[in-house]
């Protein structure tokens, strides 16, 4: 009887991973094409599939993705019986960007730029000038929010320009750096409840007769990180959101465009050490790191001077077969943050760029105790995460 034969593990090929649509259809092209149809200068439609409206409203939905809503129709009604209308009624969903996670969304969003030149390129990231690793969503350790950030968001410039707009959040983010750079212009309304968020979008939509307007819910994203996606408190979260934009779209203004949309997606990684593989406890995957940034499904490594090309060969034989593995300027030509990166936002990036393509994480649990303890996770490329909702109601 012949022997098997040995091979070697075969690396996942850069050329297998779903770029996001930059330029077409992600989050970054969402309002210079909502504000170009509202005259904003400057401003093109990048999403051909839409059309202009002299109200827009963007109500984004923290964690919930294009394939949640399609897998709970029972659980949110509404919400999925708008998936024909997605992206200009082509039933179709936007990509998030790379990674797949709030802060880098958010700034996506806001900007209406890629991650490679608004320079949230994670949830952590390295800031050159000090060595140290920066968390972009808590904004720690403290950083000049207009130099990590230098340029002007979309709200802005259309408030210049005369549009009304307005952020509707929750009052605890009216202050925060990632607010401020990503998300300001026009006025900040706090408003503590989800109801009284949707009525006073819709009243400040009507304010103008042109207006952009945003708000934002973030509780579907907390349950599934804490609970799961396949928990009853992250189902009881969706249901509620659901009767929110069934609330906002029944007080739009006349001339009004709703786009219910997304910052990711989420998916549940079980709790055993194949499918969660701990940085800190592994010495072949943590030697020559000097810092280890991003999160479990897409981290940034930063290797120790002269270590680079060491840490990419061993993250790649350990780990090629479940991520996707790239040096920093492998995944900058691959395009995964954006067509261009900026100077400033290079030294950002890791030397060695890690998104999980299998159902698997990796954790800190030292350095990194409650986000290794994550139920429901996101950030890599995948459909399930990457993939965000941009549904449509017109009045």
């Amino acid at each position: 009887m012949a022997q098997p034969v040995w091979q070697d593990p075969v690396p996942l090929s850069l050329d297998t991973a779903p770029v996001p649509e930059y330029g077409s259809g992600s989050l970054a092209d969402l309002l210079p094409t909502l504000v170009a149809g509202q005259e904003v200068p400057g401003f093109t439609a990048a999403i051909p599939e839409l059309t202009p409206a002299d109200r827009n409203c963007v109500f984004l939905i923290d964690g919930l993705g294009w394939e949640q809503i399609k897998a709970h129709p029972d659980e949110a009604p509404f919400l999925h019986s708008l998936l024909p209308t997605s992206r200009g009624g082509t039933g179709r969903p936007l990509t998030a960007g790379f990674p797949s996670t709030t802060a880098t969304s958010l700034a996506s969003v806001g900007t209406g730029l890629p991650p490679g030149e608004h320079g949230l390129p994670g949830y952590t990231a390295r800031n050159p000038e000090t060595g140290e690793l920066m968390n972009q969503l808590r904004w720690k350790p403290w950083t000049a929010p207009k130099v990590w950030q230098p340029y002007p968001t979309v709200f802005q410039l259309a408030d210049a320009a005369g549009v009304h707009t307005a952020q509707v959040s929750a009052p605890t983010f009216e202050q925060t750096p990632l607010t401020k750079v990503a998300l300001s212009g026009g006025s900040f309304l706090g408003r503590l409840s989800g109801e009284d968020r949707m009525d006073v979008a819709a009243q400040r939509l009507a304010a103008g007769d042109r207006s952009l307007v945003y708000t934002y819910y973030s509780e579907v994203d907390g349950k599934g990180h804490r609970f799961g996606t396949d928990s009853d408190a992250w189902r009881g979260q969706l249901m509620y959101v659901d009767g929110l934009a069934r609330r906002l779209a029944e007080q739009l203004p006349p001339r009004s465009a709703l786009y219910i949309t997304a910052d990711h997606g989420m998916i549940d990684i079980p709790f055993d050490e194949q499918s969660r593989i701990d940085f800190d406890e592994d010495w072949e995957l943590s030697a020559g790191v000097a810092l280890l940034g991003g999160e479990g499904r897409a981290r940034h490594v930063y290797a120790v001077p002269g270590a680079r090309a060491d840490v990419l060969a061993v993250w790649r034989e350990v780990l090629g077969e479940q991520f996707w593995v790239a040096s920093r300027d492998e995944a900058i030509a691959a395009g995964w943050f954006g067509p261009t990166v900026d100077e400033r936002v290079y030294g950002r990036i890791g030397d060695v760029v890690a998104a999980a393509h299998d159902d698997v994480i990796i954790t800190a649990s030292v350095n990194e105790p409650h986000e290794s303890a994550m139920a429901g996770v996101h950030g890599s490329l995948t459909p399930v995460e990457q993939l965000v909702p941009l549904l449509e109601v017109r009045s």
